[in-house]
C-alpha cells in the first residue's frame, strides 16, 4: 500500500510526501516512492484519529448502538482507535465483559476498540471493581463515566490502585446533589425556557477534588469533557503546580452555547450541559494553550424514542463520531488559527500518550493507522446519512469543511468515501 502525492501531517510539520505501508506499519516516508498506489493529490493525511471517550452501548443497549455500528461510524469519521466507556448492561467491570467487547470488535474488523473498565462494581459506587483482572484482559483505563464516584475515600483508593496497574482514572466530574435534576446550564437561557438549570460549580467542585487527590497521592488523573471556564482555570493552575492532570473537551463545547436550547431541541441536551459564550471561549483558549490536552467526541448515540420526548425526559448525549473532525477543523483551524499539527496532536497524539496506546503520529515503524481527508471539501451535516444507529445531533444543517476520504487501520482500507 502506497499513499502518493499527499500533504502529510507529521509531528512538527506538514510535508508533501508518499507513504509506504508494509505488514501493518509505516515502512517509509519519502518525497517520491516507486510503485503504484492511491493518488492523494490535494488530500491531507493525518495520523489515525483516536477517540478516548466513546459509548458503544453494547452489551445491553444494542437498540442504541452496537460495537459493529459504532466502529463503522468511527472509521467513517476518520477514527482508527476508539475507547469505549463502561456504562453498559452489565457494566464493564470484569474481565468477562472486557473480553466480550474485544471479541465483538475483532468480529467487526473495522477500527481498534479499547475497553475502559468501571471503577466500581456495577458502577454502584460501593466496592472497587477487579482492576487487575480488567487490565490483564485488555482494559486501557478506568472510569465511572455517566457519574462521579461520590465517596472520596473510595475514589482515592481507585486512583492509587489504578496507578499501581499503570492505568488512569478518567473522571466524569459531577456533584449530583448540586445538579439536583438540572438538565441545562443555570443561566439566562434556563430562565428563558423554564428548564431546570445546573450550576457550573457542580462540575468544578469535583474537578478540584480529583486534582487534590492526584496531588496528595502523586498519581495521574484525567478530567473528562470539560465544559466550564472555571474548570479550565482550575486545571491550568494545577498544571502550573506540576500536578499530573490531563483533560479533554468535545466539539460541542467549543462550537455551541446554551442559546441552542431555546427551541427545546432535545438533541442539545448533553451532560455536562452546553454552557455560556464565556465558557465556549475559555474552552477554545484552553485547547489552544494546552490546558485541555485532547478533543474527544463523548459519542452518545440514542434511539429516536429516547429523544422524541419532552426535554426534561430526554436522554443526554450527542452522536459525534461522524462530525468531530470536520467540526474541530472548521472551528479551530480554518476559523481559529490553530495549526494542523496541533489539531492532529489533540485528536491523535495526545490520546495515545495519555493512555499509552500505539500510534498517534506518522513516522516510520509506527502502526499504519492513517486518516486521509479533503480539507477543502465543504459539506452539510445530515443525520440521515449517519451510519451510527444514533442520529441525535444538534448540528443538522451545519456547513463544515473536511471530508474523510480513506481510513486505514494497520495499512488496510476500512473506509473509502
Amino acid at each position: 500500500m502506497i499513499i502518493k502525492n499527499a500533504e502529510v501531517v507529521l509531528k512538527d510539520k506538514v510535508v508533501r510526501a508518499d507513504i509506504r505501508c508494509e505488514g501493518g506499519v509505516i515502512a517509509e516516508i519519502a518525497p517520491k516512492l516507486s510503485g503504484e498506489g492511491i493518488d492523494c493529490k490535494g488530500l491531507t493525511v493525518l495520523p489515525g484519529l483516536i477517540d478516548m471517550h466513546v459509548h458503544l452501548r453494547e452489551p445491553g443497549f444494542e437498540k442504541k448502538e452496537t460495537i459493529e455500528s459504532g466502529s463503522r461510524a468511527a472509521v467513517k469519521g476518520g477514527f482508527t482507535q476508539i475507547c469505549c466507556m463502561p456504562n453498559t448492561k452489565p457494566a464493564c467491570d470484569s474481565k468477562i465483559v472486557v473480553s466480550y467487547i474485544l471479541s465483538k470488535a475483532k468480529e467487526a474488523n473495522l477500527c481498534k476498540v479499547r475497553p475502559i473498565g468501571a471503577i466500581t462494581e456495577g458502577q454502584k459506587g460501593e466496592n472497587l471493581a477487579a482492576i487487575g483482572a480488567m487490565k490483564a484482559a485488555g482494559a486501557v483505563a478506568l472510569s465511572e463515566d455517566g457519574k462521579s464516584v461520590l465517596n472520596t475515600k473510595l475514589m482515592a483508593n481507585a486512583m492509587a490502585y489504578a496507578s499501581d496497574f499503570g492505568l488512569k482514572c478518567l473522571c466524569h466530574c459531577e456533584d449530583a446533589s448540586l445538579v439536583d435534576g438540572g438538565v441545562v446550564n443555570e443561566g439566562y437561557y434556563s430562565t428563558l425556557t423554564g428548564l431546570k438549570g445546573s450550576l457550573r460549580a457542580a462540575e468544578d467542585i469535583v474537578i478540584a477534588r480529583e486534582i487534590c487527590l492526584a496531588e496528595s497521592l502523586n498519581v495521574p488523573v484525567h478530567i473528562c469533557h470539560v465544559s466550564t471556564y472555571s474548570g479550565v482555570d482550575i486545571i491550568r493552575r494545577a498544571k502550573a503546580r506540576g500536578i499530573k492532570v490531563t483533560a479533554e473537551t468535545c466539539p460541542h463545547y467549543f462550537t455551541l452555547t446554551d442559546e441552542a436550547i431555546k427551541d427545546f431541541d432535545t438533541n442539545t441536551k448533553v451532560n455536562p450541559p452546553l454552557r455560556a459564550e464565556k465558557d465556549r471561549l475559555a474552552i477554545i483558549e484552553g485547547v489552544k494553550d494546552g490546558t485541555l490536552d485532547c478533543i474527544v467526541t463523548d459519542h452518545a448515540p440514542h434511539h429516536a424514542d429516547d429523544k422524541n420526548v419532552e426535554y426534561d425526559l430526554a436522554a443526554f448525549g450527542i452522536s459525534g463520531l461522524e462530525t468531530s473532525l470536520a467540526l474541530s477543523y472548521t472551528a479551530l483551524v480554518k476559523e481559529g488559527g490553530m495549526s494542523l499539527t496541533e489539531l492532529a496532536d489533540k485528536m491523535s497524539g495526545a490520546p495515545a500518550r495519555i493512555l499509552n496506546l500505539e500510534g498517534g503520529e506518522i513516522a516510520a515503524g509506527m502502526p499504519a493507522d492513517l486518516t486521509v481527508v479533503d480539507l477543502k471539501e465543504e459539506w452539510t451535516v445530515d443525520p440521515a446519512e449517519f451510519v451510527s444507529k444514533g442520529k441525535n445531533t444538534p448540528f443538522a444543517g451545519r456547513k463544515v469543511f473536511g471530508k474523510v476520504k480513506y481510513t486505514l487501520v494497520d495499512g488496510e482500507i476500512k473506509y473509502e468515501g
